[in-house]
C-alpha cells in the first residue's frame, strides 16, 4: 500500500491527467468510437485518436479532431511537412498512459499478431510500452474463424487485453458474436486498468439495496433504499482491484454484470446466505436497508378487503441482526463497516451503533440533507470509528465510495 497518502481519486473525472490513445480502424463500429471519445473526455482524460485509412470511410478525421481538441493521426508521411513528422508515433507512444483499439479489425489484429508496421496505428502501437484494449468487430464468421481466434490468442499471450465482443445484430444483417462492445462497456474496461489497485488480493462482501418481508403473494413490508450506495461501493472496490461479492435484495437499479452478485428478497436469506460465506472476506461492507421485522404469519392468499373491517393487525416478528451477527463473528483480520440512517441524535446514535455492533467503521447519514440518502446520487456523510469522526461535504455517492475505500485502506 506504498504511496496511498499521495493517490487521490475524482469520481466526476477519474481520469484526469491520463493520456488515452483511441485507434479507430475501418469498421462500422466506427460510430461507436465517436461516443467513447466523449465518454473518456467527459471522465477527464486527455485523448489523441489516430485512425487507419481506412476508417477515415467511416468517420472523418475532423470529428474526432473537434471533439478531442487534438490533431488526428493517420498517415506516418505528409507530403506538405517532408519527413518531418515520420517520428511522432514514438512520441506520443511513450507519453501515453493507455491504448485503446475500437473498432479493432480482423486486418489490424492480424498486423499486430505477425508484427506487421506499415501504418501510423500499428507503428504507435509497436512503440508503446503502455497497457493496450483490443477491443475486436467484425462480422459473425470472420470473428469466430480459426485464423483470427489464434491472431487474437496470440496477442493475449504477448500481453495485449482482449475484450469480449456482444452478440447481437451486425451490419451484415446477421445476429452472432462480433459485435463490438458499447461505449460504456469500454470505459469501464480503461477504469478498471488504470484505477491504482490498492485493494489487490483483498475479498469484500457487499449487501445492498431493501429486503423485501412477504405480507401476502401480493404485498410486502419494504423501505424506500434504492441500492445505489452499494453499488458504487463494489464498483470502485472492484476497479480498485479486490474480489467482490454483492448480496442484493431488490435493488430498483442495474448491478453491473461484471460484479458476481448473489440475488435475495428477505432479511432470512440474506442473513442465511451471508453467515455462510463471511467467513472467506477480508471485510463486510453493510449497506442494506434490512427491515428489522416481519410478518409472522403470511397469508397464502391474497388478503381481501372486508368492507365492515376498518383496520387490520399484522403481527410482526423480529429479524435477525445480519450487522450484529456477522460482526461476532469476526477474525482478527477480517473489517466490519457498518451504515446507519438517523432522524434524531444521529452522531450519538451512530457512536452507540458502532460499539454494541463491535464494528470497525460506521457511515452515518441523515434524513436532514437536502438532496441525500435514498434515490439520490448524492449525499453527506460522517465517517465515524471509536477514535475518528470524519465529516464529508454532499458529495456524489461514489465520491463516498472512494473516499471510504481510500480510507480503510489506510487503515490496514
Amino acid at each position: 500500500m506504498e504511496g496511498i497518502n499521495e493517490i487521490s481519486l475524482n469520481s466526476e473525472q477519474p481520469l484526469k491527467g491520463k493520456k488515452i490513445l483511441l485507434g479507430v480502424c475501418g469498421s462500422i463500429a466506427a460510430y461507436k468510437s465517436v461516443f467513447l471519445l466523449r465518454l473518456l473526455m467527459n471522465k477527464g482524460a486527455e485523448v489523441h485518436v489516430i485512425m487507419t485509412p481506412n476508417a477515415e470511410k467511416f468517420v472523418t478525421p475532423l470529428t474526432f479532431s473537434t471533439l478531442s481538441q487534438n490533431p488526428v493521426f493517420v498517415h506516418l508521411w505528409h507530403e506538405t511537412t517532408g519527413n518531418q513528422d515520420w517520428s511522432k508515433h514514438v512520441q506520443i507512444a511513450q507519453n501515453a498512459d493507455l491504448i485503446v483499439i475500437a473498432p479493432a479489425t480482423m486486418n489490424t489484429i492480424a498486423k499486430l499478431a505477425l508484427g506487421l508496421c506499415d501504418d501510423a496505428l500499428t507503428a504507435t502501437v509497436f512503440s508503446a510500452s503502455c497497457p493496450i484494449l483490443i477491443a475486436p468487430a467484425m462480422d459473425r464468421e470472420m470473428y469466430v474463424s480459426p485464423q483470427n481466434q489464434k491472431n487474437l490468442s496470440t496477442l493475449n499471450e504477448l500481453g495485449y487485453h482482449i475484450l469480449p465482443t456482444n452478440n447481437g445484430f451486425l451490419a451484415s444483417g446477421l445476429k452472432g458474436e462480433g459485435r463490438m462492445l458499447e461505449p460504456e462497456e469500454i470505459l469501464e474496461n480503461i477504469l478498471f486498468h488504470l484505477t491504482p489497485k490498492i485493494l489487490h488480493q483483498k475479498k469484500i462482501l457487499i449487501n445492498v439495496g431493501p429486503t423485501q418481508e412477504a405480507i401476502d403473494p401480493v404485498r410486502f413490508i419494504s423501505n424506500h433504499s434504492s441500492g445505489k450506495m452499494g453499488i458504487a461501493i463494489a464498483q470502485w472496490a472492484y476497479r480498485m482491484g479486490a474480489q467482490v461479492t454483492v448480496v442484493a435484495g431488490p435493488v430498483n437499479v442495474p448491478i453491473p454484470m461484471y460484479l458476481n452478485t448473489l440475488h435475495v428478497k428477505n432479511a432470512l436469506e440474506m442473513y442465511e446466505l451471508m453467515k455462510k460465506i463471511w467467513s472467506d472476506y477480508d471485510f463486510l461492507i453493510a449497506t442494506a436497508a434490512v427491515a428489522d421485522f416481519r410478518p409472522s404469519h403470511i397469508s397464502h392468499q391474497k388478503i381481501k378487503k372486508i368492507d365492515n373491517l376498518n383496520t387490520l393487525t399484522l403481527e410482526l416478528t423480529k429479524n435477525p441482526d445480519i450487522l450484529f451477527e456477522l460482526s461476532k463473528q469476526k477474525k482478527n483480520h477480517q473489517k466490519v463497516i457498518g451504515f446507519a440512517l438517523e432522524t434524531q441524535n444521529a452522531l450519538e446514535n451512530a457512536k452507540n451503533k458502532l460499539l454494541k455492533k463491535q464494528l470497525d467503521w460506521i457511515v452515518l447519514n441523515t434524513m436532514e440533507e437536502k438532496n441525500s440518502t435514498f434515490g439520490y446520487d448524492t449525499n453527506k456523510v460522517w465517517f465515524i470509528s471509536k477514535n475518528k469522526t470524519i465529516e464529508t461535504h454532499l458529495l456524489h455517492k461514489e465520491q463516498i465510495a472512494i473516499e471510504l475505500l481510500f480510507l480503510l485502506v489506510k487503515e490496514l
